[in-house]
């Protein structure tokens, strides 16, 4: 029997051992390969941090010898150019040559560095201005310093070099005046750059792979290689790092890593040790906390649970669902299975349907019950539902119920676990807000309606008024017809039209905006939005003798609003100011400035300016007060209604209040509006 017993045991312990040493092999040559790839990781990486140092010093450096260029073109005079040139260029070894040109590109004084060969001895500079011109060109239109292409410059004893040129144009009074040419060697550049360690080659290359110029005592061996993109303005170059080193050794990461392994090994044999020594006592205390901490947040909850089997008999109720009920939970306990007593608070008149909703439960099914609104996303199961109740004392009252399956340590379900919620209080307090809030409503349509018609009479007026004007002028042009009659007929009764249209859309517009909803916004170009309103600024501009002038930066400008109510704020604005200077303002000095300007914020501001007596401290601490106004005609709506607008449109409404002291201080009113988003 031994002799049987032994080789089993012998065959059993030589399989626990070379399941040892293979799994000590598979980890210990994993953890080589892994080294490997780190090592190798971490080369890329280097190189991929050298890569990014070197294109942000190579920019960095790009930007000083341009802030070097632009200090000799704006203070040297033309006479001591030459000199002055040639000290910078002996500052700044990459500067290969520096031109100064006229207007028309032609070359008026040109300096080489001193610290090498000059530049174009071999090859005229004629010859190879292709690159140069355009950028200059490019400079030109963006007003602004431009990078041309790189080229290569073929120099004595079978040299060249690869240049790339910056042109700086100059400016005198608005018009161009010349310009700065500077040739950089990119061999300079990369020279000027390089780390410290000569591991990495440098190089400059073409989009193709093709390679400009480099900097390094020995070639990369292609292994780790990394790119970045140097974009100048105007062109984009692409420097390239390879590291010189050979792939790691292996000798010296397989010793670190059969030390860390065997080191990981014993660390994780004791560690299981010592966890399976503490697993059984961690677990019961965890298990006796656990019950602790569950009995303490149960006793004090304020919600009432209530646990039942599959059968539907309660098993378990903590205190706040006792308190609740008013019974006790001797009571309560096994009530509500198949051969018990029926739980003692079901009301008697709904015995019956819980019986049923309970029994369609125990089937499998979940019955139909009213969802509350406020849970209606959540999935079936644990959804509330209301219903209700009874006290000990008989009184009836809502509760809102929340299910989930209760499983055991298996995960099968044993039952049900219930929260119950009173919401008594709740239903009276919706009770008395949905009260409150038809109150709120009623008082609400009344001061619409006040609010509505006052508006519409004050907003009305403009229309109404230029289609009185037109149909004036109508009645004169019949009364002595000539053959210009018709077309002036027909151009009054289109504008009347075009008045009757827009009355119709301040009525929508001032109805939209009383209900306090979305204005609709439309893309429209601000010079439209202008020439919509000026033939109505200029009909009561000349009734008073004022000149409108108008003046826009930039003629394409869009912007997006809700044109009825921006064209409604540009004419109250307009007709403010016009009507501030008929009184105490000279003729000869009526001036109604539109002003609108793009923001570097993306928003399109206007302003509307006057030379009228301007604004007191006093009445601007109320102007946009409803229904405040200075004058005796007035209602006091146009101004509010204004800023209303713009604040809607995200800006804001302001006036300039005028310096003590001023002889003719006038106002300015300001707003701006968001500008349209470009297309795609």
């Amino acid at each position: 029997m031994d002799a049987e017993l032994k080789p089993r045991l012998g065959l059993r312990r030589w399989l626990l051992w070379s399941a040892l040493v293979g799994l000590l092999v598979v980890g210990q040559t994993l953890l080589v390969v892994l080294t490997l790839r780190y090592e190798h990781s971490r080369a890329l990486d280097r190189a991929e941090a050298v890569a990014a140092s070197i294109a942000l010093d190579i920019r960095r450096l790009a930007v000083q010898r341009l802030q070097g260029v632009q200090d000799l073109q704006w203070s040297t005079a033309p006479a001591d150019w030459g000199a002055q040139a040639r000290q910078l260029l002996t500052r700044m070894p990459e500067i290969a040559r520096l031109e100064r040109r006229d207007a028309a590109g032609r070359i008026l004084a040109s300096a080489d560095n001193p610290l090498g060969q000059p530049l174009f001895a071999l090859k005229a500079r004629q010859l190879l201005r292709m690159d140069s011109d355009q950028a200059c060109a490019s400079a030109l239109a963006l007003l602004s310093p431009q990078f041309s292409r790189s080229y290569f410059v073929p120099m004595s004893g079978g040299a060249g070099m690869e240049v790339i040129d910056v042109c700086l144009p100059e400016q005198e009074a608005g018009q161009p005046a010349g310009f700065t040419a500077a040739t950089l060697s990119l061999s300079r550049m990369l020279e000027a750059v390089a780390p410290a360690d000569r591991r990495y080659e440098l190089t400059f290359v073409e989009a193709d792979g093709a390679r400009l110029a480099r900097h390094g005592v020995s070639r990369g061996l292609g292994l780790y290689v990394a790119r970045r993109s140097l974009d100048l303005p105007g062109v984009v170059l692409e420097i390239k790092v390879d590291d010189t080193t050979d792939r790691p050794g292996l000798l010296p990461n397989v010793t670190t890593a059969l030390v860390l392994g065997l080191s990981i090994a014993l660390a994780v044999v004791v560690s299981l040790l010592l966890r399976d020594m503490r697993r059984r006592t961690s677990a019961e205390k965890a298990l006796a906390e656990s019950l602790a901490f569950r009995k303490a947040m149960e006793d004090s909850l304020n919600t009432g649970l209530r646990a039942r089997d599959m059968g539907g008999r309660i098993t378990y109720v903590n205190p706040a669902f006792c308190s609740m009920v008013g019974f006790s939970s001797a009571q309560l306990l096994g009530s509500g299975g198949r051969d018990g007593a029926l739980p003692p608070y079901w009301p008697p008149e709904r015995v019956e349907e819980y019986s049923r909703r309970q029994s369609a439960r125990r089937e499998g099914l979940w019955p139909d019950e009213p969802v509350s609104p406020a849970t209606e996303s959540l999935p079936a199961t644990l959804q509330g539902f209301e219903t209700v109740f009874m006290r000990s004392d008989g009184e009836r009252f809502p509760v809102m119920i929340y299910e989930a399956p209760l499983v055991d340590g298996t995960g099968r379900q044993t039952g049900w676990m219930s929260a119950v919620l009173d919401v008594t209080e709740r239903q009276r307090s919706e009770e008395v807000a949905r009260q409150q809030q038809e109150r709120l409503q009623a008082t609400a349509r009344l001061a619409t309606m006040g609010e509505m018609a006052s508006l519409l009479s004050h907003e009305l007026n403009q229309p109404l008024a230029a289609i009185a004007s037109y149909a004036s002028g109508c009645q004169n042009l019949l009364q002595e017809p000539d053959e210009h009659t018709v077309p002036m007929l027909r151009e009054a009764v289109g504008r009347m039209a075009e008045q009757a249209e827009r009355a119709g859309r301040v009525i929508k517009s001032v109805h939209d905006f009383v209900r306090r909803r979305d204005q609709a916004r439309e893309t429209i170009s601000a010079a439209v939005l202008l020439e919509s309103v000026l033939p109505l600024v200029r009909l009561q501009a000349r009734k008073s003798g004022t000149r409108v002038e108008v003046q826009q930066t930039a003629s394409d400008l869009k912007v997006q609003v809700d044109r009825t109510m921006m064209e409604q704020v540009l004419l109250n604005l307009t007709r403010n100011g016009i009507q501030a200077m008929e009184r105490d303002t000279p003729l000869h000095e009526r001036i109604l400035r539109l002003q609108v300007q793009a923001l570097s914020t993306g928003r399109v501001q206007f302003e509307v300016q006057d030379r009228g007596p301007g604004i007191s401290a006093e009445v601007a601490q109320r102007l946009f007060t409803p229904f405040f106004t200075t004058r005796e005609d007035g209602m006091g709506l146009g101004l509010s209604l204004c800023r209303t607008v713009v604040e809607q449109h995200g800006g804001t409404l302001e006036h300039d209040v005028p310096q003590p002291g001023a002889a003719r201080p006038g106002c300015s009113f300001r707003f701006t509006v968001p500008g349209a988003r470009p297309a795609g």
